[in-house]
């Protein structure tokens, strides 16, 4: 145990996150997700039991959110579904997100086989215990320090 450091966050989901750079994408996943083959050759861990609006608090509690792109959070969009449209869970999150300082305009909902070719791009996948179907995030890392100067 670490002080300070939310205790769901093990050493290796750590590990994981501290050696992301800027730009790197981590999945946060629904427990149907279909990781292991999306995720091929990617670090792939496993929170069972846990839920995503848990995993997701406990990430972004760590987690440096892009500042440099308009959308540094997705999620997956929910099939024939209207423009606009979020599940319970995904209102949950942008809700989360926007309390950790992330406006919901900044959120993006992405039709699911986009999700899977940026799923495919990304770092590394986060399998959680999540059952609700759709409750797949991806989120991109920012920096840390000193803002550039002209």
């Amino acid at each position: 145990m670490l002080k300070g450091i939310d205790p769901l966050l093990s050493p290796e989901l750590l590990k994981l996150l501290a050696e992301m750079g800027h730009d790197d994408a981590v999945v946060l996943a629904d427990a149907n997700f279909t990781a292991m083959s999306l995720g091929a050759g990617k670090p792939v861990l496993r929170l069972p039991g846990v839920g995503m609006l848990r995993t997701l608090e406990a990430v972004v509690s760590v987690f440096p959110l892009a500042e440099d792109v308009t959308h540094p959070v997705a999620y997956m969009q929910v099939s024939d579904t209207p423009e606009g449209y979020r599940s319970a869970l995904q209102r949950e999150a942008v809700a989360l997100l926007a309390s950790a300082g992330l406006p919901p305009e900044r959120v993006q909902a992405v039709e699911r086989y986009e999700f899977y070719d940026r799923v495919k791009k990304a770092y590394a996948i986060v399998v959680t215990g999540e059952l609700e179907p759709w409750g797949n995030f991806l989120l991109r890392k920012g920096v840390l320090g000193q803002p550039l100067r002209p």
